[in-house]
Formats: structure tokens, C-alpha cells, sequence
């Protein structure tokens, strides 16, 4: 488990790096899209990793790597999403963006760390295409709760879905990373 914490450490020292500098070139203008349109966002990313898994060739020269770091920042907004909404004060100055960006992702982690005590690391021996496929239908599962109106009857809500969504995409840039230290 020291491994794999060091390791989603790292990964997600990337996301945060890339979220912090667009932050300083955007602001926090994404603070106007609503939950469906981040799961949208999300299901883009994603959707363009399959294609790239599947096709000989890429016409876009951002790669797969790229597309799940975009998974795991887009989730972490529609988490902050989730806890301010819409009708506060869309404006966020870039510390309190990362401050809330820090909470949602050590939440994530806290989640990440029972679950791979409980299934003993399992992601280990996923390919990263099934890391892709159950990003996709976590995406789907996240459509539907939304159309439900955030209501289910037995199943998580969307905050465990966005999260198992940056764990996997973190799991996902994890894998990459050991495949070039090979």
C-alpha cells in the first residue's frame, strides 16, 4: 500500500499542477457549467480514450495520458460543484480553487485506500482499457442519477461515482508511469 500511495501522490501532483495553471489562465470560469455538463465533459474524455485504444491512429497529438488527467480535474470540479452549486459566488480565487481541490482529492484517496485494502490492489492486474470501460459506465450511471434527479434507491450517489472516477483514472496514469519505467 506504500507503493501505490506514493505512486497516486505522484499522479495526482500532476493533475494538481495542470489544474493550478489553468487556474491561472482561466480563472474558475468553469464554475458556470452544471454537473451535467462536467459528466459530459468527463464522458468526451473518456469516450476519446476508447477511440484511441481502438484506432491505428490519432489526428489530435494529446494522448490518452493527457485525457485522463482531464477525467481526474474535471471530476474534482464537479465534486466542488456538488458541495457550493450554482447559486454561490462562481468567482474562486486560485488558493481557495486548490484548497478545495486538495479536500475533494484526499476524500478520493481516503475512498481509494479502503477499497484497495478490501480487494487487495486488484487494479494492478486491470488493463488500462477496462480502467476506461468502467470509467465510461460509472459516466452512465452518473447520466442516470442525474436524470433521476440525484435520487436512487440502493445505489451510490454521485459523489462515489465521481470518485471512483478519478481512482481509476489515477490507477490509469499509474499504470502508464510504470510501463515507462520498464
Amino acid at each position: 500500500m506504500e507503493k501505490t500511495n506514493n505512486q497516486f501522490e505522484a499522479a495526482i501532483r500532476k493533475c494538481r499542477e495542470l489544474f493550478e495553471k489553468k487556474m491561472i489562465d482561466y480563472g474558475s470560469a468553469w464554475r458556470i457549467l452544471r454537473t451535467t455538463s462536467l459528466t459530459d465533459q468527463i464522458y468526451i474524455k473518456a469516450n476519446r480514450i476508447r477511440s484511441i485504444e481502438e484506432k491505428p491512429e490519432m489526428k489530435i497529438d494529446e494522448g490518452a495520458r493527457d485525457e485522463f488527467i482531464g477525467i481526474v480535474n474535471y471530476s474534482v470540479m464537479a465534486l466542488i460543484q456538488l458541495e457550493l452549486g450554482l447559486k454561490t459566488n462562481l468567482e474562486l480565487k486560485p488558493n481557495e480553487a486548490v484548497e478545495l481541490y486538495n479536500k475533494h482529492v484526499f476524500e478520493s484517496k481516503s475512498l481509494m485506500h479502503n477499497k484497495n485494502h478490501d480487494y487487495d490492489e486488484a487494479w494492478r492486474n486491470m488493463r488500462i482499457s477496462s480502467l476506461t470501460d468502467i470509467i465510461l459506465m460509472k459516466l452512465l450511471r452518473i447520466k442516470q442519477i442525474e436524470d433521476n434527479k440525484g435520487k436512487t434507491l440502493v445505489s451510490e450517489g454521485l459523489e462515489a461515482n465521481y470518485q471512483d472516477i478519478i481512482n481509476y483514472a489515477l490507477f490509469a496514469l499509474i499504470k502508464f508511469d510504470e510501463k515507462e519505467t520498464v
